[in-house]
């Protein structure tokens, strides 16, 4: 049995650590960018801490025909949602552009169903030109925030930053070629499992993403 070390007593104050560790951005008028749901508290924190817009970086994966779990692309949210295929999947699959066209549609009406959740039917606050900071509460393999790295790309970003309180060595190693800079506050080397670096990791419910979206209204106007 391993001795785990706990990093972080919940969300709130990893994300209110991870502020501090970004306040040099704060000039930049940055867009933090939340991956649903835990990603959210943390976010809110940095958010607050650099009076900064906040929005949701939603990610659905494009599963292949009659094997839903396998997945062949991902669409990211946006004001002009991004669709990033796994090329290799692609050659495995070899699925019909109409299968696709059909797929996307499927994720981004799930994609436009959980904003109206979440925003009460808000537009996604536009990207382009901005310095965005992607959140979550940790990352394991790195596969999601990949993906959404590499959206942010198409989507002309000025500059994309990746913020977590905690992740595996190996895999910030591997994303630090898909954002403009990573700052993680943990990165022990016998990493397990996200929530084994904090005390409190209960999950965060829909209520609490809409909750803290709305409080953060608090320090800025409503996005037009």
């Amino acid at each position: 049995m391993f001795a785990t070390q706990t990093e972080f007593n919940d969300r709130h104050e990893a994300g209110q650590r991870l502020a501090e560790a970004l306040e040099h951005l704060k000039e930049e008028n940055p867009l933090v960018l939340a991956l649903p749901r835990g990603g959210v508290p943390v976010a809110f924190e940095v958010a607050k801490a650099l009076q900064a817009q906040i929005d949701l970086l939603m990610v659905r994966k494009l599963g292949a025909p009659g094997h839903p779990e396998y997945g062949i692309g991902a669409l990211v949210d946006g004001a002009d949602p991004q669709l990033v295929l796994n090329e290799e999947a692609m050659q495995v699959v070899k699925p019909s552009p109409e299968y696709v066209e059909a797929e996307k549609q499927r994720q981004l009406a799930e994609i436009e169903r959980r904003r109206e959740t979440y925003f009460a039917g808000r537009q996604p606050i536009p990207l382009a030109g901005r310095t965005v900071i992607v959140v979550d509460d940790g990352i394991a393999t790195g596969g999601t925030v990949r993906v959404a790295l590499k959206a942010l790309r198409r989507a002309k970003v000025k500059r994309a930053v990746l913020a977590v309180p905690v992740a595996p060595r190996d895999t910030l190693d591997s994303l630090k070629a898909d954002a403009d800079e990573v700052v993680c506050l943990a990165a022990p080397l016998n990493f397990r499992a996200v929530g084994l670096h904090y005390r409190n990791f209960s999950q965060t419910s829909d209520a609490e993403v809409v909750r803290l979206l709305n409080a953060a209204r608090e320090w800025l106007p409503e996005p037009q």
